[in-house]
C-alpha cells in the first residue's frame, strides 16, 4: 500500500528494528463509550511503551492510512461522530473520497503488513455469528488472519459470537490458535469457553520461537496467542450467556444487523451488566497491548 503515512517515531523504529506493535482503531471510534475509549486508546499506548515497544495505533485519517496516530488524531476519532469503519472492501472507497475511518483487526492488519509490522494487538478478534448458516455473517477479520503474517494477540473471540464454529473455521484456514498460558480458547468477558487449544506458551520467548518457526516455513497466515482476560474483571460463561440472551433479544427488536449488530450487543452488554462487560473490555485490552509488546521485544530481540 505506496499511499501510507507512517509517523516518524515508527518510521525510524522500523528502520533500527525497535519492536513495534500495531493497534486497531475501531475500538476507539465504534467499541467504547466516550470518553473510555481515548482514556483507553491513550492506556494502550502506554502498556506497550511500558515493555520497551514502540505503538503504532492504525487509521485512516482524510483519506490516508496512517501508521502511529499522532494525540490529535486519536482525539478526533475519539470525539467524531462521522468516522467509517474500515474493512479490506473498504479501503478504496473511503481513500478515493477522502474520509476518515477507524480501521478493524483485518484492516488493521492489511496496514501492519504493508508497514512491516510484525506484531498487533486487539481486544477480540471477529468470527463466525451465531446463526450464520442462514445469515452468512462471517467476520472478515477470519480470511484476513490467514493471510497476514503476524503475531495476533487477542482475548479469543468475542462471547457473541459462535465460538466453536469460528475455532472450525479458523482450522480450515490454518490459522494456529496458541493459548497463552492457557489450555482453554478464551470468551473474550469469559477465561473460559470449554473449547480446548491444542498449542500453549508460557512466556514471550516461547511466543517468539512459534512466531519465527511459522515464518520459516513460509506459511502466510498469522499466528494468533489467545490471552484470558484478567481474573479480577472477568465475568463467568454462565453470566455472558445470560446477558447475552437478553441483548440478543433486544437486537432482534431492533432488527439490528450488519456492521452494526456488534457495536449495539456490545452496548446492550453494557447496560444490563451495570458497567461490567465494559470494565473487562477495558482490562483485556489494555492486558492484550501488554503482552503483545512483551512478545514484540522478544521477536525483534
Amino acid at each position: 500500500m505506496s499511499v501510507l503515512r507512517v509517523s516518524e517515531e515508527v518510521r525510524e523504529a522500523l528502520a533500527s528494528g525497535k519492536p513495534i506493535v500495531a493497534l486497531e482503531s475501531t475500538v476507539i471510534a465504534h467499541g467504547l463509550p466516550r470518553p473510555r475509549n481515548l482514556e483507553t486508546a491513550l492506556a494502550m499506548e502506554a502498556a506497550v511503551r511500558r515493555e520497551g515497544a514502540i505503538p503504532a495505533t492504525v487509521a485512516v485519517i482524510g483519506g490516508e492510512p496512517v501508521v502511529g496516530l499522532s494525540r490529535a488524531q486519536l482525539e478526533l476519532l475519539a470525539s467524531s461522530n462521522d468516522v467509517v469503519k474500515v474493512s479490506r472492501r473498504d479501503f478504496a472507497p473511503v481513500l478515493a473520497r477522502k474520509l476518515t475511518g477507524a480501521t478493524t483487526v483485518a484492516g488493521s492488519l492489511i496496514v501492519a503488513v504493508q508497514a512491516g509490522i510484525k506484531v498487533f494487538a486487539t481486544g477480540g478478534i471477529g468470527g463466525v455469528h451465531r446463526g450464520a448458516e442462514e445469515t452468512f455473517d462471517i467476520s472478515a477479520d477470519l480470511f484476513e488472519l490467514s493471510r497476514a503474517p503476524l503475531a495476533v494477540v487477542c482475548a479469543g473471540a468475542k462471547s457473541i459470537l459462535d465460538l466453536p464454529k469460528t475455532l472450525e473455521l479458523l482450522e480450515t484456514l490454518g490459522v494456529p490458535l496458541i493459548g497463552w498460558q492457557t489450555s482453554e480458547f478464551p470468551a473474550f468477558y469469559s477465561r473460559t469457553s470449554g473449547l480446548c487449544l491444542e498449542h500453549r506458551v508460557e512466556n514471550a520467548d516461547q511466543a517468539a520461537a512459534v512466531f519465527h518457526a511459522q515464518n520459516a516455513l513460509g506459511l502466510p497466515s498469522a499466528v494468533v496467542f489467545c490471552n484470558p482476560p484478567p481474573e479480577a474483571s472477568a465475568l463467568s460463561s454462565a453470566e455472558v450467556e445470560s446477558l447475552l440472551e437478553k441483548a440478543l433479544r433486544s437486537t432482534a427488536q431492533h432488527k439490528v444487523s450488519g456492521k452494526e449488530l456488534t457495536p449495539f450487543l456490545l452496548s446492550e452488554l453494557t447496560k444490563t451488566s451495570a458497567g461490567r462487560t465494559l470494565q473487562a473490555n477495558v482490562d483485556l485490552l489494555l492486558n492484550n497491548a501488554k503482552v503483545a509488546a512483551q512478545i514484540a521485544v522478544a521477536i525483534s530481540g
